[in-house]
């Protein structure tokens, strides 16, 4: 039995030519700029509560962090809303022929969708966070109850711009559209953009598990192998730029960073105890990963290997340990010097490498506070061992991730 509910995945097979009159109306609708809008709002809130909590720790349900990430939740909740029903409400809609039915009620396109659903976990998470903040005291780790509500609600908000965004890139391309270049372009540069803010997101959910004082063991590059290839390799199949990878991968860079870059200038006073740490500006968030060079390789790759049966039999999976393979050994070979540097060099104490930074609620006299910790350290043997581990972790990443990315390159609703 066929299902009833249409998929939203369509295969367009031969261009349709569209009339002169049509084509001029090929631009981006108002509520794709407004979601990639929200989720920058959620981002930098984001960026701001961590910087506030390790500079001055006491806040509450409306405290100027959050309301950032509020706003962006309510942007994106009520424009793509608005999308939906205008769709569920008007048959005429020239959208409602390719919308996706839910519950047999509402039509609407799938990224909106996961936008509503996001946006209201978001929204949930909130009440949820101050009662535990007021039942348990401050946070001492990201990933807490409420704030796990809170990043699923903010990965489904962002995965459905990125949807969104891929929806219309994938329509224009396949009917074979006269669109405007600079539309087009634009259209390309805005998924870049929403997944380099989803990209964001990720890393600062796994930052625990990726600071710079850990950047000489091998959980370090085993957590990299597992996240990264998968989405990387995703939007590196589904973005239709020369260098999506890259491009992505330094989008990242710039978002995670520049908020640091300028808030660090900003007063700051610890209002909670202990005060252990005298500051008197915000601390700054992790300078980011130099995630750009494994992904400027990855992007060579993929214009070598991507051509159709380029590898024959079990392609995908050969360029899954290609790609993978290439990331994780690239982003050794930069990111282990690199991480030294951040750690114990001088040159990185200051307002561009940011590794000054240290909570008010640290000791400034702790003796690994410019150096790595000597019980951390590994033997060569099983340091090696564990990267031979991490290398078939980022083959099977990277596999998923092209996966996610043939299902990505697909969607047109």
């Amino acid at each position: 039995m066929q299902s009833a509910i249409p998929s939203p995945i369509v295969a367009v097979r031969q261009p349709v030519a569209r009339p002169a009159t049509e084509q001029a109306q090929l631009t981006i609708p108002l509520y794709l700029y407004a979601v990639v809008f929200a989720s920058f709002c959620i981002v930098v809130g984001l960026l701001w509560d961590i910087m506030w909590h390790m500079s001055i720790g006491r806040d509450g349900l409306l405290a100027p962090p959050h309301l950032v990430i509020y706003v962006g939740a309510v942007i994106a909740g009520l424009f793509s809303a608005y999308q939906i029903l205008s769709m569920t409400f008007s048959k005429k809609h020239p959208g409602r022929a390719t919308a996706v039915p839910f519950w047999g009620v509402f039509y609407g396109p799938l990224g909106a969708m996961f936008c509503v659903w996001g946006a209201l976990t978001m929204l949930t998470s909130a009440p949820f966070d101050d009662w535990w903040h007021n039942t348990y005291g401050l946070d001492v780790q990201i990933l807490t109850p409420p704030h796990t509500v809170l990043a699923i609600g903010i990965m489904t908000l962002q995965f459905g711009a990125v949807v969104s965004l891929l929806a219309l890139q994938n329509r224009w391309l396949a009917e074979g559209a006269a669109v405007n270049p600079v539309q087009l372009t634009r259209l390309k540069w805005l998924v870049a953009l929403a997944s380099g803010l989803l990209l964001t997101i990720v890393y600062t959910l796994a930052s625990e598990s990726l600071g710079r004082l850990a950047s000489h063991r091998s959980t370090y590059y085993s957590t990299a192998a597992i996240i990264f290839p998968l989405f990387l390799l995703a939007i590196g199949r589904a973005l239709k730029l020369r260098w999506p990878v890259t491009t992505v991968a330094g989008l990242y860079m710039l978002v995670l960073v520049v908020p640091s870059w300028v808030l660090q200038f900003f007063p700051a006073t610890p209002r909670l105890g202990p005060v252990l740490n005298p500051i008197t500006t915000y601390q700054p968030f992790m300078f980011p990963l130099l995630l750009i060079v494994p992904a400027l390789a990855v992007d060579w790759l993929m214009h070598r290997f991507e051509l159709p049966d380029a590898l024959g039999r079990f392609a995908d999976w050969k360029r899954a340990l290609i790609y993978g393979g290439a990331f994780l050994l690239v982003f050794l070979a930069v990111q282990w010097p690199f991480g030294g540097f951040l750690a114990t060099s001088p040159y990185a104490r200051n307002g561009f490498f940011l590794s000054y930074m240290w909570p008010y609620d640290a000791d400034p006299t702790y003796q690994y506070r410019f150096a790595f910790n000597p019980r951390w350290m590994q033997s060569a043997s099983v340091f090696w061992t564990n990267i031979a581990w991490a290398l078939l972790y980022a083959t099977l990443s990277g596999r998923i991730g092209l996966l996610w990315g043939n299902w990505m390159k697909r969607i047109v609703r």
